[in-house]
């Protein structure tokens, strides 16, 4: 059964830094694509951030330069470290995983923010005060 299991959110002055971490089990962490998603309330879920099997990385415009998405295969687990935090970064977050293989970051990124990756964590909140 494969399960994703965000950590590390929480409530951070605009400036600052978080790190995310999503813990995975239930599969071959390795093989497959991650993405980071995040959902303000009451707009659509965007991707992020996203990596590749090989290591491969694609981001979203609005956090190029300040998120950085990476993987710990031996303790399978997938981070994204947040700095230079704005407000508008304030979102539930979402650890997602695809098991096509082959899949890029720039499709795990472009995927159907809502039905486009296989599994999905339930969430952590951030939250970015001014």
């Amino acid at each position: 059964q494969v399960q994703l299991v965000e950590s590390g959110g929480g409530s951070v002055q605009a400036g600052g830094s978080l790190r995310l971490s999503c813990a995975a089990s239930g599969y071959s962490f390795s093989n497959y694509a991650m993405a980071w998603f995040r959902q303000v309330s009451g707009k659509d879920r965007e991707g992020v951030a996203a990596i590749g099997s090989d290591g491969d990385t694609s981001y979203a415009d609005s956090v190029k330069g300040r998120f950085t998405i990476s993987r710990d295969n031996a303790k399978n687990t997938l981070y994204l470290q947040m700095n230079s935090l704005k407000p508008e970064d304030t979102a539930m977050y979402y650890c997602a995983a695809d098991l096509a293989i082959g899949m890029t970051a720039i499709q795990a990124l472009g995927a159907d923010p809502y039905y486009g990756m296989d599994y999905w964590g339930k969430g952590i909140l951030v939250t970015i005060s001014s």
